[in-house]
């Protein structure tokens, strides 16, 4: 099983598969939006934003950018993470409170429960820590609970703010907060940023980066075929991933250390790169498989 699982990386003398889909910050290649990101996460934490909005396509980088953050944040800032959050699966506040690990009574109402997280804040606060809450994939909340999280970071002392939020989402979720009832939500935005696709030039630097990382070289891909990779998946990063990694592959079977385009095409006409938008082609018009590509 792991000689299977290390076919390429022994052919290519890779230290790890340098297209994972897993987000893995070690990896993280700073495109400029990526950089802008970041910079308007960092500056929503440093501020103590309210709330802090960062979102972008399936696949953008969200995920990466979000680790990176938890990883760079120091011990005066206590977090509480809730990822996909849908409606029906109970009330906002107890979600809020068990990400915290705060200690809540099953027959707690919502007073009691909301009295408790409140003096939990004024703790840290006095502790002279603050309390961040980041909701992932938060384009599936209810509007309900969008609401309600506003109303939560009225809880303050002085001038400043005892809970901030990040929400990191689609862009349906931009959408969601401009309706005219989020009005009120949108105004306690205080920071920003929306991640769009790499361009070409970009997925070329991103592809070599990552390469690198895995200890490999910008000579193990062509350019001709990382202009291909941009125009099958946009420029989304996992989309890269995952068409990148099944053409190394397919590189290695051939016998060949340079991926081609050839490979790109041969890996789309066998179906194994598969995405819902994905257009089936016809074999007989295709390109040969792995085993019976010419030279780069």
């Amino acid at each position: 099983m792991s000689a299977s699982l290390n076919l390429y990386t022994e052919f290519f003398c890779l230290s790890e598969r340098p297209f994972s889909l897993l987000p893995d910050p070690d990896f993280l290649y700073w495109t400029n939006d990526h950089k802008r990101a970041y910079t308007m996460l960092e500056y929503g934490v440093a501020t103590r934003a309210p709330i802090t909005l960062i979102t972008g396509e399936v696949g953008a980088g969200k995920t990466t950018l979000l680790q990176y953050l938890l990883h760079n944040l120091d011990e005066t800032v206590t977090i509480g993470l809730v990822s996909n959050m849908h409606e029906g699966r109970g009330d906002l506040l107890r979600w809020v409170m068990m990400a915290l690990e705060i200690p809540v009574d099953k027959d707690a109402d919502y007073v009691d429960r909301f009295e408790v997280f409140q003096q939990f804040l004024i703790n840290e606060y006095a502790a002279g820590r603050h309390v961040l809450m980041i909701f992932d994939e938060a384009q599936n909340m209810p509007r309900k609970a969008l609401e309600e999280l506003r109303t939560l970071t009225n809880i303050n002392a002085n001038k400043d703010e005892l809970l901030q939020l990040l929400l990191i989402g689609q862009p349906e979720l931009r959408d969601i907060i401009r309706r005219p009832d989020m009005k009120q939500f949108a105004q306690r935005i205080a920071s920003s940023f929306h991640l769009s696709h790499m361009d070409q030039k970009t997925v070329y630097s991103y592809i070599i980066h990552r390469l690198e990382r895995a200890g490999g070289s910008a000579h193990m891909f062509s350019r001709a075929a990382s202009d291909r990779v941009h125009e099958i998946t946009g420029g989304i990063p996992r989309l890269v991933n995952q068409l990148c990694d099944i053409c190394m592959l397919y590189a290695s079977i051939s016998e060949r250390e340079i991926v081609g385009v050839e490979h790109v095409e041969a890996v789309l006409r066998d179906g194994a790169y598969f995405t819902p938008e994905q257009k089936i082609e016809n074999k007989a018009d295709a390109p040969k498989g792995p085993d019976q590509t010419s030279g780069t």
